[in-house]
């Protein structure tokens, strides 16, 4: 095992992607008003939703990806099914799991995104 425990990003990371997801969220679902009312910008929104989901989504796949890892590097679901006890680093991991489960504001950001996609449909219909 490496010496380099995982850790939580800093909380204005976490805010700043949390943004940057509904920026893009805005910039995909304002394309349906936007084609109605000036059709030059659709382009630019697509760019910036596109553009900002792709680091959105690299970062997201990052989180995953190191959450996947410290419990495959520290064999933390072994460890709990055979009612292993838990050394001091391994309890280290299950507390940043936990807490980088809990500082996520991904669960905000789904909903979000799942209103302003309610919405970018009944403005549509509305305006078609």
């Amino acid at each position: 095992m490496d010496n380099k425990r995982p850790h939580t990003v800093p909380r204005f990371v976490i805010v700043g992607f949390f943004i940057l997801g509904l920026i893009s969220a805005v910039a995909y679902r304002a394309i349906v008003v936007i084609q109605h009312i000036e059709p030059r910008w659709v382009r630019p929104a697509w760019y910036i939703g596109t553009l900002g989901y792709l680091l959105f989504f690299l970062y997201r796949f990052s989180i995953s990806r190191k959450r996947k890892h410290a419990i495959k590097q520290y064999q933390l679901i072994e460890k709990i099914k055979n009612n292993a006890c838990l050394n001091d680093e391994d309890r280290e991991v299950v507390v940043y799991l936990l807490q980088s489960l809990r500082k996520s504001m991904e669960d905000r950001n789904y909903f979000i995104i799942f209103i302003l996609s309610i919405v970018a449909i009944v403005v549509d219909l509305i305006i078609s």
